[in-house]
């Protein structure tokens, strides 16, 4: 009984309480791997805010480094990065979208896990607070904007600065590696769900995303998400794909060689094969 209630998964309170389903929480827990902070990977995990410290930073992308098989710093700051946004988006995200219940992301609730074993991450979410927030007969809206802007603004953008700092990554490389995550999230993840009020929400929200939210809630002045947003572009061996804009070095850390299914080399090789 405690752990369901620490979690916030079902049996449902009769007092109205938000809580998550068996079947939401398999889904997140599982492929989108969020977890209470009491279960951290304690000897590879920092608390968010931890990492805002320049120092604490610059130790943990130099200690991953030769994990990755990275030839730099920077292109570890960018493969870091995209971890980080596909647990912290996609399980923030896909509970707004899916559950229409809302996680909070925030420097103050969220632990940064690295773990990265026989060459592919092991991290997951770990969050001090699993508690799922509902909202009020006509709040949706404000309710959205306040978990994006946490999640954005509140959580990313801080990290995404210090990253720069330390590392001299280029913002686009880190907020582009972001932007795909949510994409992805949408468009392949969620693709699947066909209950016609949790699709509508689904593609609500998603509009809402690309088209809506104010640059402010990602702390810049623009949106990021609309702004990385490309047509999909015609592939040599048929087809089209949606290609990055920027390179997030996934490839300088493979071996063999691998480029990502998103890189804009992919293009370029196409013109000059």
């Amino acid at each position: 009984m405690a752990t369901t209630r620490v979690l916030g998964i079902e049996p449902a309170s009769t007092d109205g309480a938000c809580r998550l389903t068996a079947g939401e929480w398999a889904v997140l827990s599982g492929p989108l791997r969020l977890k209470s902070a009491g279960e951290r990977d304690s000897s590879r995990s920092l608390a968010a805010h931890e990492l805002l410290n320049g120092g604490v930073c610059l130790r943990l992308l130099d200690e991953l480094t030769p994990i990755l098989g990275s030839p730099s710093r920077a292109i570890t700051a960018s493969l870091l990065s995209k971890r980080i946004a596909f647990l912290t988006t996609n399980a923030c995200l896909y509970a707004l979208s899916a559950c229409d219940k809302g996680l909070r992301m925030s420097l103050d609730n969220s632990v940064i896990e690295y773990g990265h074993d026989e060459g592919r991450w092991t991290s997951s979410m770990p969050l001090l607070d699993l508690e799922p927030s509902g909202y009020a007969a006509g709040a949706r809206e404000a309710w959205r904007e306040a978990l994006v802007g946490s999640l954005f603004a509140g959580l990313l953008k801080p990290l995404w600065d210090r990253f720069v700092q330390v590392s001299g990554i280029s913002r686009r490389i880190l907020w582009e590696n972001t932007a795909v995550r949510v994409y992805s999230l949408y468009e392949k993840r969620m693709d699947g769900l066909r209950d016609p009020s949790t699709r509508r929400r689904i593609d609500a929200d998603f509009d809402w995303l690309l088209n809506q939210a104010d640059p402010g809630l990602f702390g810049l002045d623009y949106n990021p998400l609309q702004h990385f947003r490309r047509a999909p572009m015609p592939l040599a061996e048929g087809g089209c794909r949606r290609l990055r804009r920027t390179c997030c070095f996934y490839y300088q850390a493979s071996n063999p060689v691998e480029y990502c299914s998103a890189c804009p080399l992919l293009r370029k090789r196409t013109r000059h094969g």
